[in-house]
């Protein structure tokens, strides 16, 4: 039998299959191609600190190796963590630090920056990711469970109107539109009246499809003007279906700054292909709605990451009372820090459901 093993061959390895050698140098493999991106050899264990023949170093390698935690891109090269390796060291031996003071205060301070609308909001937590976690940043808008409790067009001058929805729960968006040309403020009078008249007490997802088929029945009723703003206040505000909700992406650039990139332009390629991916990636973050904190998807453990071999790290944001509204997360290559990526999520996430409750 391997020497590293103590259990069953026929379910995946945990870390009671590893002795302490082995452990030690999966751990060190694992965090310095986190570090380098490089594969690890065993001249670069030994001289780290693991003392042992460059003989036996290459021995338990070969029985990670053997248990598909390592692997090698070519036969003349060191070991690399594979995505089953990967998820072994995230679960059980990567050692999570805390966000930083300055950086707690920069995202304390973006995401409360006075007079910031829901959508902008959304939009200020993913840059935020992106720009501190060096990844993708990528947010779900909520879908929205409660009734609606009340709607209104407000003027704001020139060709632009504010566009507000207040919710049974107590929630409230807003959405800044822009006006048809000749519109009246009776006309805009007219289609607060009509969506309020139709959505009070009622889930925006139980009514969009009916309240499109009603206002293209009531078109010769309403003001034509009055029209065209309700379908375009119906298009704006969140709470649809996959298809419908609005799914935030900034940061595609960083992605291009993984100094491997340019050799593995085929893999960020893949990469951006997945992005676009717009309802999967909305169904893989609904999924971490029901998870109590950070969750992690990496590589070929999702159908949609197999090809890219790309990992996502995402949280939900919730309400003071613990009402999920969506999930915030960063998107990248499997080399992601996660160390350093999983308390800013964690954290982002939780301002962001205070921001929004507030």
């Amino acid at each position: 039998m391997n020497p590293i093993l103590t259990g069953g061959p026929s379910r995946p390895p945990s870390l009671t299959d590893l002795d302490e050698r082995a452990r030690d140098i999966f751990r060190r493999v694992v965090e310095t191609y986190l570090e380098t991106g490089e594969p690890v050899g065993s001249r670069t264990l030994s001289r780290g600190g693991v003392h042992l023949s460059p003989a036996s170093i290459r021995n338990t390698l070969q029985d990670l190796a053997h248990l598909g935690l390592l692997d090698s891109p070519h036969a003349s090269a060191g070991r690399m963590p594979t995505h089953a390796g990967l998820r072994l060291f995230v679960d059980g031996l990567l050692e999570v630090g805390d966000v930083g003071e300055a950086e707690k205060r920069e995202i304390d301070a973006r995401l409360a920056a006075g007079g910031r609308t829901f959508e902008e909001a959304l939009n200020a937590a993913s840059g935020i990711l992106s720009g501190l976690a060096g990844g993708a940043g990528i947010v779900v808008s909520p879908v929205r469970e409660a009734g609606v409790k009340h709607v209104e067009f407000v003027a704001l001058g020139g060709d632009q109107a504010l566009a507000v929805m207040v919710f049974e729960d107590g929630q409230v968006e807003n959405r800044l539109m822009r006006l048809t040309p000749g519109l009246t403020p009776s006309a805009l009078q007219e289609a607060s009246n009509f969506l309020g008249a139709r959505l009070k007490g009622r889930t925006l997802t139980d009514t969009r499809s009916e309240m499109r088929a009603e206002l293209d029945r009531a078109r010769r009723e309403l003001d034509e003007t009055a029209a065209r703003l309700v379908e375009d206040g119906l298009a704006a505000w969140s709470g649809g279906e996959g298809s419908e909700r609005a799914l935030i992406v900034r940061g595609r650039a960083n992605l291009l700054g993984d100094p491997n990139a340019l050799e593995d332009l085929e893999r960020v390629r893949r990469l951006f292909d997945d992005l676009e991916q717009k309802e999967q990636l909305i169904g893989l973050l609904d999924d971490v709605r029901d998870a109590q904190g950070v969750r992690i998807f990496i590589g070929a453990e999702t159908r949609l990451f197999s090809l890219s071999g790309s990992a996502l790290i995402a949280a939900p944001y919730m309400t003071g009372r613990q009402r999920v509204l969506g999930a915030i997360g960063v998107i990248g290559p499997t080399r992601l820090n996660y160390a350093r990526v999983i308390p800013l999520v964690d954290y982002t996430a939780r301002v962001l459901g205070r921001m929004l409750d507030g």
